[in-house]
C-alpha cells in the first residue's frame, strides 16, 4: 500500500526513484508492481532506460489505502448518503457502510462512534427514490457529450419518450434535475431524474449551443409551476440573500451590493405571505402589490 500511495503522489516515478524513496531494492519494486497488478491495480510502465511506472485505471476496484482522516470521510459521506438519499436508493450505501464499518480498527470505530452519538437527524420528508445507476448514466453522457433517449414519467405517470442533449445535474430541494436540450421540442427543459425510468445513450453526439446556467434555469421552471409568485428586496447582500431564500426556492438578482431582489413562487398570496414573515428581514414587495394587504392582515393576526 506504500507503494499505491506514492505512485499516486506525482505523475510517473522510474524504478531507481521508487526504490529509492521506499528504501528498498529495484527487484522488490518490480516484484510489488506485479503483485499490485493481480490485486486489480492499473499500473502503467513505460520501456526503456527512462521509462517509468504510473497508476492508471484497473480492470477491477483494488483496496484504497486510505489514513485515519480519510476514512473516516469516506464512512461519514456514506451515512450522509444513506440517510438523506443523496443517490437515490440507500441500499448502494447502506451495503457499501456496512462492509466498511466491518474493517474498521478500534481506534477509528472509537471516534465515529463519538460522531454518531452526538449527531442528530430531523425527519425528512420521503421523496420518490432515484436510481444510483440511472444518475451515473446521465452524468456520464452529460460529460461525453452524448444524446439520451429517455423514457420519462410525467406528474401523472404518463410515460413518453425523449431524445435529449444533457448539459447538466442539478441538485436542489432535496432532488435530482437534468438540464438538457429536448430535440422533439427543440428548447431546453429540465428532467427529475427520480421519473426517469431509463436512459440510453443514442451515439449521437449532443448538440450544445448558447447553452443556459443550468441552476437558475432549474429555479425558473421550478418557480414558472406555481399559480402566483412575488418580487421582493431585501437589504443583504446576494450571499446573504441566497441563505435565507437556498437557490431552488428563488431567483436572486443583485441590486447593489447591500440588497437583492428575490423571486417566489407559491400556491396562493397566503402562502407567500407566510413564507416571507418567517425570514425575519426588513423587505419591500415590489410585486404583486396585493401582497402588502396579505402581509398586513398576516401580522396583525400574530400580534393579536
Amino acid at each position: 500500500m506504500r507503494l499505491v500511495s506514492v505512485l499516486a503522489s506525482r505523475p510517473s516515478w522510474t524504478n531507481r526513484e521508487l526504490a529509492e524513496h521506499l528504501s528498498v531494492t529495484e527487484r522488490t519494486v518490480r516484484r510489488d508492481v506485479a503483485k499490485l497488478r493481480e490485486l486489480g491495480y492499473g499500473i502503467d510502465s513505460d520501456p526503456g532506460p527512462w521509462g517509468g511506472y504510473r497508476l492508471g485505471q484497473g480492470s477491477a476496484v483494488p483496496p484504497l489505502p486510505l489514513d485515519d482522516e480519510e476514512t473516516l470521510a469516506v464512512v461519514v459521506a456514506l451515512r450522509e448518503a444513506a440517510l438523506t438519499g443523496v443517490l437515490g436508493g440507500d441500499q448502494a450505501a447502506l451495503t457499501a457502510l456496512a462492509k466498511l464499518q466491518r474493517l474498521l480498527p478500534n481506534r477509528i470505530a472509537a471516534r465515529l462512534e463519538g460522531f454518531t452519538d452526538a449527531v442528530v437527524h430531523t425527519p425528512r420528508v420521503a421523496l420518490e427514490p432515484v436510481s444510483a445507476t440511472v444518475l451515473l448514466s446521465l452524468a456520464g453522457a452529460c460529460r461525453a457529450g452524448d444524446n439520451l433517449r429517455l423514457s420519462y414519467r410525467d406528474r401523472l405517470g404518463r410515460e413518453s419518450v425523449r431524445e435529449v442533449s444533457p448539459y447538466r445535474l442539478v441538485r436542489t430541494r432535496n432532488r435530482w434535475y437534468l438540464v438538457a436540450f429536448d430535440m422533439s421540442r427543440s428548447d431546453w427543459r429540465i428532467f427529475r431524474a427520480d421519473r426517469v425510468v431509463e436512459a440510453h445513450r443514442t451515439g449521437r453526439p449532443a448538440v450544445i449551443t448558447d447553452p443556459p446556467d443550468a441552476g437558475r434555469l432549474v429555479s425558473e421552471m421550478l418557480i414558472s409551476d406555481y399559480p402566483v409568485y412575488a418580487r421582493v428586496r431585501i437589504p443583504a447582500g446576494l450571499d446573504e440573500a441566497r441563505r435565507l431564500v437556498p437557490p431552488g426556492a428563488g431567483l436572486h438578482e443583485p441590486d447593489g451590493a447591500d440588497a437583492t431582489v428575490i423571486t417566489l413562487g407559491g400556491v396562493d398570496l397566503d402562502e407567500l405571505a407566510v413564507r416571507l414573515i418567517r425570514l425575519g428581514t426588513p423587505l419591500r414587495v415590489l410585486e404583486p402589490v396585493e401582497l402588502n394587504d396579505v402581509l398586513r392582515m398576516r401580522l396583525r393576526d400574530l400580534l393579536d
